[in-house]
C-alpha cells in the first residue's frame, strides 16, 4: 500500500514515468546513429527554463522529461559520430541501462553489499585479463585524476612508510614522468602532499615518449643528492598525441632501483588487447588506470585502479571504525579507496562484458586504430594538410591546414578550429603541440565510420579555405 498525501510522489504512475523516459533515450539514441548538420541553438524556452530560481511548485513528471530531454539535445554530445574533442564518451547503449540499475537500487559499495562487492571484484579482474594486467587488487572510481591519485597514494607509502600519518615534513620525495604526462598526475602530487615542484619533468623523444636513458640519469642524481623517489609515472597513450612510453625499459629502471611503477593508461591501455605488443612491460607494473569511460564505451563516471600486490591498497586507506566492523576479518571498499560514497559503477562495464563480449570490444578498438591510420593517410597524401612524420601511436591524429598562401598558420588552425566548432557538422578542438596549434581529432567512439573520418577533411578544408579568402 502507498500513501497518497505522502510527499515526493510523481503525479503520474510509474510505470508511466519510466514508458516516457524509455521513449526519450530510445529518440537519444537513434540520433546518435547518424551525424546531425549541426548543433542545435538553445531555444528561448528552455533558456528561461534555465535561468529561472529554484521552484516551489511542481510541473508534470512529462514535463519535466521532456524539458530535460531538450537540454540533453541542445548539448554537446560526446556520443555522437562525429565528437572528435578531447578523449570522449561515447555512451554505450547497455552502459546506460547499467547506470539506470544501479541508481534504482542505489546501494553503496563502501561496506560489504553482497552480490555487487562480488561483482565489482569480477569485474576488476575482467578488465585485468583485457588488457594483460596481473590485477591482485583494485577499485572502482570516478575517473583517471582519482584512480592516479590512488595509485600514487599506494607508492608514496612503500617509498615512506608511515607517511600517510606523519605526513612528509622534513622529507625530500619526487616522482618521475614524461614531460607531457596528464594534468591529472600534477593534481595528485600536489594533493598528495609531495608537491608539483618535485614531479621531475623527463625529456621525450621525437615521437613524443619519455627516453628511459634521461629518467635513469633523473633518478640517480636525485639519490646521489638525497630525494627519495616515489614513483615512476608512465603514460600508456599520452592525451596530447597518444605517445606510449616505452614501458619495459621503465620497468627496468623501477625493478633495479625499487621504485613503484605505475602506467597512467586512462586513454590508451584498453587497446593492449589488440595491439599487446605496443605494451610491452605494463604487466611489470605496480599499478595501472583505466577509464572504462573512454576507450572501453561505457558512459561516465567509470574508472578503475589496478594495483600487482594485494595489500598495497589496503595499506594506504584502510581504517578501523567502530561504525565500519570488519566481519569475517574481510577487507571493506573503503579500506582499498578514497571514497566512503560509492556507487556501483563497475554494474555498467560487467554489463557491456557480459552482453558484447570481449571479442566485439576488440573489433570496436581495432577498428578505431584503423580510423586514425586512415586519417593519418589521407591527410598526409593531400598538398593542403600536414601530419606528424609517424604514423599514430593509437587513436589522436594531430593534423594542421596549411594553405599555400597563408604564412600565420598557427592563427589560421586556431581560427579554423573555431569555425569548425561553431559550424557544428563535426566537433573537434585544438591542441598546442611542440609550440604550434594543431587539430587534434581523437577517435575512441564505436559509432564513428569512414564516412565519418573522411569528414574531418572535407569540413576543415572547406571552413579553412573560407577563412583564408577572408583574410586576404
Amino acid at each position: 500500500m502507498t500513501d497518497p498525501d505522502r510527499p515526493l510522489r510523481l503525479d503520474a504512475p510509474r510505470e508511466e514515468a519510466l514508458e516516457h523516459v524509455a521513449k526519450l533515450v530510445a529518440e537519444a539514441w537513434r540520433s546518435f546513429d547518424r551525424p546531425r548538420p549541426e548543433e542545435p541553438p538553445l531555444d528561448e524556452r528552455l533558456r528561461a527554463i534555465l535561468q529561472a530560481g529554484l521552484p516551489d511548485a511542481p510541473v508534470s513528471v512529462h514535463e519535466a522529461l521532456d524539458d530535460a530531454a531538450r537540454a540533453m539535445d541542445e548539448s554537446i554530445a560526446q556520443p555522437r559520430p562525429r565528437y572528435f574533442a578531447f578523449i570522449g564518451s561515447s555512451g554505450l547503449e547497455i552502459g546506460a541501462l547499467g547506470d539506470l540499475l544501479a541508481a534504482t537500487y542505489d546501494m553503496n559499495l563502501a561496506v560489504d553489499a553482497r552480490a555487487a562487492t562480488v561483482l565489482e571484484q569480477q569485474a576488476v579482474r575482467w578488465v585485468g585479463e583485457f588488457i594483460g594486467y596481473p590485477a591482485a587488487n583494485g577499485a572502482f572510481t570516478s575517473g583517471g585524476t582519482i584512480s592516479n591519485m590512488t595509485a600514487l597514494a599506494a607508492a608514496r607509502e612503500r617509498a615512506l612508510p608511515g607517511s600517510r600519518a606523519a605526513g612528509l615534513g622534513g622529507l625530500r620525495p619526487a616522482v618521475y614522468a614524461s614531460a607531457e604526462v596528464h594534468y591529472s598526475i600534477t593534481r595528485a602530487v600536489e594533493l598528495l602532499g609531495i608537491g608539483s615542484d618535485r614531479l621531475r619533468d623527463v625529456p621525450i623523444d621525437a615521437e613524443h615518449r619519455m627516453r628511459p636513458d634521461l629518467l635513469a640519469e633523473a633518478i640517480d642524481r636525485d639519490i646521489a643528492g638525497g630525494v627519495t623517489p616515489v614513483a615512476v609515472v608512465a603514460t600508456a597513450g599520452t592525451t596530447l598525441t597518444g605517445a606510449i612510453d616505452p614501458l619495459a625499459p621503465i620497468a627496468e629502471i623501477c625493478e633495479a632501483r625499487g621504485i613503484w611503477f605505475h602506467v597512467d593508461g586512462a586513454y590508451g591501455l584498453p587497446a593492449a588487447a589488440v595491439v599487446p605488443d605496443r605494451f610491452a612491460g605494463v604487466e611489470r607494473a605496480d599499478s595501472v588506470s583505466v577509464d572504462a569511460h573512454k576507450w572501453l564505451y561505457v558512459p561516465k563516471a567509470c574508472s578503475v585502479a589496478l594495483v600487482r600486490e594485494r595489500d598495497a591498497l589496503s595499506q594506504t586507506f584502510a581504517h578501523e571504525q567502530g561504525y565500519l566492523p570488519h566481519q569475517q576479518h574481510e577487507l571493506h571498499a573503503a579500506d582499498i579507496t578514497l571514497e566512503y560514497s560509492r556507487p556501483l559503477r563497475a554494474l555498467k562495464l560487467w554489463l557491456a562484458f557480459r552482453a558484447h563480449g570481449a571479442a566485439q570490444f576488440r573489433e570496436a578498438i581495432g577498428r578505431n586504430l584503423a580510423e586514425a591510420q586512415l586519417l593519418h593517410r589521407s591527410a598526409a597524401g593531400r598538398p593542403d594538410f600536414e601530419t606528424f612524420d609517424a604514423p599514430p601511436h593509437l587513436s589522436i591524429v594531430p593534423i594542421r591546414h596549411v594553405p599555400a598562401h597563408v604564412a600565420a598558420l598557427d592563427a589560421h588552425n586556431q581560427a579554423l578550429a573555431e569555425a569548425i566548432q561553431a559550424d557544428g557538422r563535426v566537433y573537434l578542438a585544438s591542441a598546442l603541440i611542440e609550440g604550434a596549434v594543431w587539430l587534434r581529432p581523437c577517435f575512441v567512439n564505436y559509432r564513428t565510420t569512414d564516412d565519418d573520418v573522411m569528414a574531418i577533411l572535407d569540413v576543415a578544408a572547406e571552413l579553412g579555405e573560407r577563412i583564408e579568402k577572408e583574410g586576404r
